[in-house]
């Protein structure tokens, strides 16, 4: 999603929260290519959300001889799409992926996410992805500078332990976890490390 997408859903559930507060793996991962190769090539796998991103910082989205394959999240990852990601990668383009969560919550149940198909293409090439997401630190760092926020004064909200609460723990910020999504409470003491918080859910979070 766009963060003009996330503004609208956010509405929906009476949070009025402006475009330019939201940042996103997409986002990161559009700042971290151009900061690398400006102006580059990738052939990228995802929705609008990431290929809004990468125009945005004038990467060209293209299947002839990219120089990154770029792996973003969406509900319809096309066989024929992933096939020419190992192709690419196999030919020698970098591998880049927005997050490592093998699934997330869905209708219905649990659906494979980014990490799932990062693995899939990482077993045909040998090659695994470098992830900007969560919790990689540099997406945490990255959307602290471009919000104008401090650490000493955030709070890293989430469900996963080994995604949300460790990035937040790296980013030295304050930690909840919500029970709402994938982490239930009884796996949390099997985890080195704590949230500073547990809550049943966001609705639970004092402000």
């Amino acid at each position: 999603y766009t963060p003009r997408d996330l503004q609208v859903r956010l509405a929906y559930m009476g949070l009025d929260v402006p475009p330019e507060s939201i940042f996103t793996s997409a986002l990161a991962t559009a700042q971290f290519l151009h900061s690398q190769r400006p102006g580059g090539r990738a052939f990228a796998i995802g929705e609008s959300g990431l290929t809004t991103a990468l125009h945005d910082i004038g990467y060209i989205l293209t299947d002839q001889q990219p120089e990154y394959v770029v792996l973003g999240e969406t509900t319809a990852y096309s066989f024929d799409r992933i096939t020419r990601a190992i192709r690419f990668i196999s030919a020698g383009a970098r591998f880049i992926a927005t997050n490592p969560d093998v699934m997330g919550p869905g209708e219905g149940g649990i659906v494979p996410a980014t990490g799932a198909v990062a693995a899939l293409i990482s077993a045909a090439t040998g090659i695994k992805p470098y992830f900007i997401g969560k919790p990689n630190p540099l997406m945490m760092r990255t959307a602290l500078r471009t919000l104008d926020a401090h650490s000493e004064d955030s709070v890293m909200i989430g469900d996963r332990m080994d995604t949300d609460i460790v990035a937040g723990l790296e980013s030295g910020l304050r930690t909840i976890l919500v029970l709402s999504g994938v982490t239930r409470r009884e796996q949390v003491e099997r985890f080195p490390y704590r949230p500073t918080w547990v809550r049943e859910s966001v609705a639970d979070i004092e402000v």
